[in-house]
């Protein structure tokens, strides 16, 4: 699956920003590299480091394990709705509340490794089966016009943008 071309996303937009760190035109080869990045990357926290927060109000990085898992969740609903051509807007959702009310905390780091790996191969399996028409096919999500492939695209970025705070801002690679 190829990065969306702009006529796909709204440019200058905040789903952009995401768009502009995929580097490269295969988005699925990324996506199976990111979960082999990130399955290591958490497998090997402590306990401590699992926990830790570099602010207050901040997500741990368990915390931000599960807002990945429940924002890819979102984006490819999103991106199979607008492939089988709906017509309604897609609502957006506040990342805060999710994780407020997912008590990710409470989960074991194994179970929430294991949860990101469904999720993921329910991702590729979706994009995979997608033909070029059907991930051109544009929808309407959170007010913005935007193709099917954008969301995998859109998705790749966001895990992009969260490994690097874990990297930056956590010190864990």
């Amino acid at each position: 699956m190829k990065k969306p071309f702009p006529t796909e996303y709204p440019v200058g937009s905040f789903f952009a920003k995401y768009i502009d760190l995929v580097d490269t035109e295969n988005v699925i080869d990324l996506l199976r590299q990111q979960q082999a990045m990130v399955e290591s990357l958490y497998k090997n926290l402590t306990v401590v480091q699992q926990d830790y927060r570099y602010a207050e109000s901040k997500w741990s990085p368990k915390e931000m394990l599960g807002h990945m898992i429940d924002t890819e969740r979102i984006f490819v609903y999103r991106a199979l709705c607008i492939a089988r051509g709906e017509k309604q807007s897609l609502p957006g959702f506040d990342e805060n509340v999710y994780v407020d009310n997912a008590n990710f905390s409470a989960q074991s780091q194994q179970q929430l490794v294991t949860h990101y790996g469904f999720v993921r191969q329910s991702t590729l399996a979706l994009a995979e089966s997608l033909t070029e028409e059907a991930q051109q096919r544009i929808g309407t999500a959170n007010g913005s016009p935007l193709s099917a492939r954008a969301f995998f695209s859109i998705l790749a970025g966001h895990e992009r943008h969260h490994l690097n705070i874990l990297a930056e801002r956590y010190g864990l690679k």
